[in-house]
């Protein structure tokens, strides 16, 4: 299968350690074996830290957008050295530029991608790179166990959807929350290109690495949507 991978940079950084990063450089690679893969990193915790200084500087919403963009190929660059000469690596351009490349270098190795335009974020890439080369599964990895009718850590009753519709997922994301670094389990731009394109796509608790993988075979706890 074509598969595109979201990596939530909260998932990478929550633990900034080389054996972390390891667990899911090794999904990928025992992914790779089979699939031809785009993996989307995120900002996370350095993400997150770097905007607040930002924001204290007197960052406006445009700056502290490129000021996670950049945490994010900080994660990607350290994600994409333990895959070797199997991965390559999209260096920071415009979003426009980073496709061609992606298209360029898709099933040659896997491709490993972050930011790259302020207004959006990962999750959009991600779906963009996903409609481009006309991928069969998009799997969003997160910290979130998939999607809910409300936020389950302010809602302990909220109640967590196996499947959804296209239209369905989209009026859920309509109702989060879209500043920059604060993109509440998917980004609505994002979400309008699954819709668009009809992305079938997964989301799911990825703080186990090994549900990735799940999600990949159809065995997972999260939520499809499509």
């Amino acid at each position: 299968m074509k598969i595109v991978i979201s990596l939530g940079g909260s998932l990478l950084t929550k633990e900034l350690a080389a054996e972390h990063f390891k667990k899911y450089i090794d999904v990928v690679k025992e992914l790779s074996k089979e699939h031809k893969l785009i993996v989307i990193v995120g900002g996370g915790k350095v993400c997150r830290e770097y905007q607040k200084v930002g924001r204290e500087l007197g960052a406006d919403s445009d700056q502290q957008d490129f000021i996670g963009i950049m945490s994010t190929h900080l994660n990607a660059s350290t994600f994409v050295s333990g895959l070797g000469k199997n991965a390559y690596f999209v260096r920071w351009k415009p979003l426009k530029e980073a496709v061609k490349e992606v298209k360029k270098n898709f099933g040659r190795k896997i491709v490993v991608a972050a930011g790259h335009d302020t207004g959006s974020s990962t999750d959009h890439d991600a779906a963009v790179f996903a409609s481009a080369v006309k991928a069969d599964l998009l799997v969003n990895a997160s910290n979130v166990a998939g999607v809910y009718s409300d936020d389950p850590k302010a809602n302990p009753n909220a109640k967590k959807y196996d499947k959804l519709t296209y239209g369905e997922f989209l009026k859920i994301i309509k109702k989060n929350s879209q500043t920059p670094g604060e993109y509440r389990l998917f980004d609505l731009k994002a979400a309008n290109v699954i819709v668009k394109h009809k992305i079938r796509t997964v989301l799911i608790d990825g703080n186990n690495p090994r549900e990735i993988i799940k999600a990949v075979n159809g065995q997972h706890n999260g939520t499809v949507v499509g």
